[in-house]
């Protein structure tokens, strides 16, 4: 790791919050971004505007959460992303908090399967039982819920989506938003037609041919 590399992990923070908030994927201060740069992590800062918020800005944690560098207290979601990097080999995190994502949140176990892309999420992204944000609960919460799956919705609260890099973890963010409103579309429609287990894994096997 370089200071260049950190440097530009929390440029990248700051970018991806200002991407949430056009994309309409947050409102105020909501959700987080984070990236991890060896052994440390840049996350987003709390309670700040994310139109404010430059690279200056951004908190840089060790992955025990002892803050190593930056003016202002990391989002307090920084153990719910230390989480994420301990249980996988994600590179970054995003944490939205979509008007479909969260409505979807607040009726099912799991997103049902209606489009066959959730197997670019690893399969339908379950939903973590609630828990009061910034706690060690909901850390292990959403930890749970992405056992085998690169996305997870969190009950009356949100969705969280991590990648190799960031731009793999926003598009993922973005994906479970967009898997959302299909859903909350469809459901407005009629009784939606969800994928079967068979359907999912043909579309699998698909992807996987030379």
């Amino acid at each position: 790791m370089t200071a260049a590399e950190l440097e530009a992990a929390r440029e990248a923070v700051a970018d991806a919050g200002r991407a949430m908030l056009a994309d309409g994927l947050v409102t105020g201060t909501a959700g987080n971004v984070s990236v991890r740069v060896g052994d440390l992590v840049a996350v987003s800062p709390s309670g700040m505007p994310y139109a404010a918020v430059t690279g200056a800005d951004v908190c840089v944690v060790d992955l025990d959460g002892a803050v190593v560098e930056g003016p202002h207290r990391p989002s307090s979601e920084t153990p719910l992303h230390l989480a994420v990097y301990a249980s996988t080999d994600a590179g970054a995190v995003v944490h939205h908090h979509g008007m479909h994502s969260t409505a979807v949140s607040v009726v099912h176990d799991e997103l049902p399967a209606l489009h066959y892309y959730v197997v670019r999420l690893g399969g339908p992204p379950r939903v973590a039982p609630y828990a009061t944000y910034g706690t060690p609960e909901l850390a292990a919460s959403v930890q749970a819920a992405l056992a085998d799956r690169t996305a997870a919705l969190m009950q009356n609260h949100g969705a969280v989506a991590y990648g190799s890099d960031l731009e793999e973890a926003y598009d993922r963010a973005r994906l479970v938003e967009w898997l959302c409103e299909l859903h909350t579309t469809a459901a407005r429609l009629g009784q939606p037609r969800v994928l079967h287990a068979d359907e999912l894994d043909a579309v699998v096997a698909r992807r996987s041919r030379p």
